[in-house]
């Protein structure tokens, strides 16, 4: 059994690198058959089909920050009149496109989501080069014009206010060194890992574009659109994936697929400029992304005694908190021992494998969403937003090797991009990149 780390107290209280959890659900993926009844209970309705479904599959992963909004963005309850008749519910805020950083990471994490996953077939160096400047020109224009609410389909027109829709392009590594792009040197694919049973198939990519809306109706529609601007571009569809979150109160944690309250800490803005964004300079509204998808055997460890469940997270299931404190958002104590000796966090217990202290302190920023693809086929969809993806190497290989949780998942996909700085007003995306 691995012995307690030998570096100084622990002080976490997280898990920061937690490639190990799941949400349930999953939105429409086809294109929808007409236009939607307008009307602000359109998207409302919507979102409750939405949440009924989630709530039948389960609670679902927190592996996010919680619907809130991350380093200043917007907060999950901001709202705005819409016009909406009196005593009506106001239309929640639209997320501005345009920024900085991309609306996927500093907006609030909104329920429904869908991964897309495209390949560039080479040409010549600058035809590619082109092709991917029009393509994120495209994608620009109709991301940030249904942002403002003004989107080019009719389909995406209501009368409560913009669609809410938040988004994230990545460039995968082969596009990256096959176009000479200067992209950080710690983009790279992880190794593989003890356990893997990773599917080409639902993995890699040139390019890497993650979708969110408020309801499956807007995303459905967003996806189309966007892989026909792809596809005129030349770029071929490799793969998808869609995901969703369960209904949770504003500033509450998730549950996940196995039941526990998960996504309790993501990194603060000052951690998050040393970890998770880029160094001054070029990068440093930019990150690299580390995708996997994880299978999660909920029936197994449900059969588990209680007692089992909450000694393999580290935490209780009740409230969240870990197993040596009152509150979920006490720090775990990994020192604390039983009087037979044996350690309160178990030596194999996620939390305790996935703390900061046994990596230097690093720290990752995850967005999560859980996914149910089939009775036998339900999960994780795992997003760790990281400077440099040896801080997800180092954190995996740890729970390969010992994790309590490891019999009940395992990872059947797995994808890596960097993740373009955002499109301040008046630029689009990989403008600085591309020249």
């Amino acid at each position: 059994m691995p012995t307690e780390p030998e570096n100084a107290p622990p002080s976490e209280n997280a898990r920061p690198s937690d490639p190990h959890t799941g949400s349930p659900g999953a939105p429409p993926t086809g294109s929808p058959a007409g236009p939607p009844a307008s009307g602000p209970g359109r998207r409302r309705a919507l979102l409750a089909a939405g949440a009924v479904l989630a709530a039948g599959l389960g609670a679902t992963v927190g592996e996010l920050a919680h619907g809130g909004a991350l380093f200043g963005g917007s907060t999950g309850s901001g709202r705005t009149s819409s016009g909406a008749p009196a005593g009506a519910p106001p239309a929640e805020a639209a997320i501005p496109f345009h920024g900085a950083r991309q609306s996927g990471l500093t907006g609030p994490q909104l329920p429904a989501t869908r991964l897309l996953a495209f390949d560039l077939p080479p040409n010549s160096p600058a035809a590619d080069r082109n092709a991917l400047r029009t393509l994120l020109a495209d994608w620009t224009r109709l991301l940030s014009a249904t942002a403002a609410g003004a989107p080019p389909d009719p389909r995406l027109r209501g009368d409560d206010g913009p669609p809410r829709t938040a988004s994230l392009v990545g460039l995968g590594p082969a596009l990256a060194a096959r176009l000479a792009l200067a992209v950080p040197g710690g983009l790279a694919e992880p190794p593989a890992f003890p356990g893997d049973r990773l599917d080409p198939a639902r993995g890699g990519g040139d390019l890497l574009l993650q979708l969110s809306a408020a309801d499956p109706w807007t995303l459905a529609v967003l996806t189309e659109l966007t892989g026909a601007a792809a596809r005129s571009a030349g770029a071929v569809p490799r793969w998808s994936q869609s995901g969703f979150l369960p209904p949770t109160r504003p500033g509450a944690t998730p549950r996940n697929l196995f039941g526990f309250k998960d996504g309790t800490a993501n990194p603060d803005e000052d951690a998050a400029r040393q970890w998770v964004w880029g160094p001054p300079g070029p990068h440093e509204n930019a990150t690299l992304l580390v995708y996997r998808r994880i299978r999660m055997d909920t029936a197994a460890f449900a059969a588990l005694p209680a007692e089992r469940q909450e000694a393999a997270m580290g935490r209780r299931a009740a409230d969240g908190a870990p197993l040596t404190g009152t509150a979920e958002h006490d720090e775990p104590d990994l020192y604390a021992k039983h009087p037979d000796g044996a350690y309160v966090i178990p030596a194999t217990a996620h939390v305790r494998l996935t703390g900061p202290r046994l990596d230097g302190g690093a720290r990752m920023l995850r967005r999560g969403y859980g996914y149910d693809d089939a009775p036998d086929d339900r999960g994780l969809l795992f997003a760790a937003f990281v400077r440099d993806t040896a801080q997800f190497t180092r954190v995996q290989s740890r729970l390969a090797e010992r994790d309590a949780l490891n019999p009940f998942l395992a990872h059947t996909a797995s994808a890596v991009a960097y993740v373009l700085p955002g499109a301040p007003p008046g630029t689009v995306l990989g403008a600085q990149l591309l020249g």
